[in-house]
């Protein structure tokens, strides 16, 4: 017998508006092309090393639940980089997930409930907040986009957010936030909320406020190892107060970290030395990079503290067509804020790959 449900009917009457009303996070598939739009490390690690970690994940136990507290892991992640004495992490599916756990557990069913971020940001920001039941609320950044401290203080007044997220260096624009205003808005905060400051880049940038945990109990302090070279293996941490940490690891799900995962993330920890010097390599890459784009005629680069930079071009849709017709891959950042108007970002990769990039771009402006 045929069902008479209308599935049009069973979505309306069951999915949220605001998710029906929603898109899809879509990644294009990049299948022969040159990947310049996701901030991935283009180095892959030696060759001694990738063998020596197919060993130790070939010895995973797989029929098994992972060890729930992840203890070896975070204690190695402490050790490693630069966890302050008496503090802990939680770990989470890549950053998306850690700041999934801070909304849904700031996610206040008694009143109203509020993230707030300068803007323009990482998108999960957003997202996050949307999909706990929180409204987001965007403070816009200075032209040059720093961080525009009065506005910032005044909408934490407005709103009194429970959660504020501060990217360092911020992502989409590269730049890192003046320290002093940073230190003004979680102080703002006061007991009345959570100052997140998203580390996604801290290999590139080399300065942090992890060692400020202790001044500031309501500040916490996220990274991934996304960035550090490990994007396949999406592992994402967040260190806190341990009061704090505690109400976050409630709403974590249990074994949310696969073994594969823990087990190549324990590998690399090991040897994060091969990983900081090929962070190292990417960092002068860059500056080669700043200075090569900053001789081309008719465009704007901003400052970037991150692995990649961007840029303002004339015509932010003709040069993603150019160089996707060239097979490299880019972002196009005009859609996402107004002050990112004709704004293109490009991760820094290798000599060679940044070399293609630098052709194809001087094709697209001579266009």
């Amino acid at each position: 017998m045929n069902s008479t449900i209308d599935i049009d009917n069973l979505i309306a009457n069951t999915i949220r508006e605001d998710v029906r009303a929603g898109h899809i996070y879509k990644v294009p598939d990049a299948s022969g092309y040159m990947k310049l739009d996701a901030m991935e490390n283009p180095y892959e690690l030696p060759d001694p090393l990738r063998r020596e970690l197919a060993q130790r994940l070939a010895e995973a136990v797989l029929n098994r639940y992972p060890v729930a507290s992840y203890a070896t892991l975070k204690q190695k992640l402490r050790a490693k980089l630069g966890v302050p004495a008496g503090y802990d992490v939680i770990l989470g599916n890549g950053s998306d997930e850690i700041i999934s756990i801070v909304c849904t557990a700031a996610a206040r069913q008694d009143k109203r409930s509020v993230v707030l971020a300068p803007v323009p940001a990482f998108v999960m920001f957003q997202r996050s907040a949307q999909f706990a039941g929180m409204d987001f609320v965007g403070v816009p950044l200075k032209a040059d986009f720093s961080l525009d401290r009065a506005a910032m203080l005044a909408a934490i007044a407005e709103h009194k957010p429970s959660v504020v997220f501060l990217a360092y260096p911020n992502n989409p624009t590269g730049n890192l936030f003046d320290a002093d205003d940073m230190v003004a808005v979680i102080e703002a905060l006061g007991e009345h909320g959570i100052a997140v400051v998203d580390e996604a880049y801290q290999p590139f940038a080399r300065t942090s406020f992890m060692e400020r945990l202790p001044q500031y109990p309501n500040m916490v302090v996220m990274r991934t190892l996304s960035k550090l070279g490990l994007a396949g293996i999406r592992l994402g941490y967040l260190a806190a107060a341990p009061l704090l940490l505690e109400q976050f690891d409630k709403v974590r799900p249990p074994y949310n970290i696969n073994v594969l995962t823990q087990v190549a993330a324990e590998f690399a920890l090991d040897h994060v030395d091969v990983l900081n010097a090929q962070a190292a390599s990417l960092n002068a890459a860059r500056a080669e990079l700043d200075a090569a784009l900053r001789a081309l005629p008719g465009i704007e680069v901003f400052p970037s503290s991150a692995n990649f930079i961007t840029v303002r071009v004339p015509d932010a849709e003709r040069t993603c067509a150019t160089l996707f017709a060239e097979k490299v891959l880019i972002k196009n950042l005009s859609k996402m804020h107004e002050l990112l108007a004709n704004c293109i970002r490009v991760t820094v990769s290798t000599p060679e790959e940044n070399a293609v990039f630098l052709n194809a771009l001087k094709a697209s402006l001579d266009a």
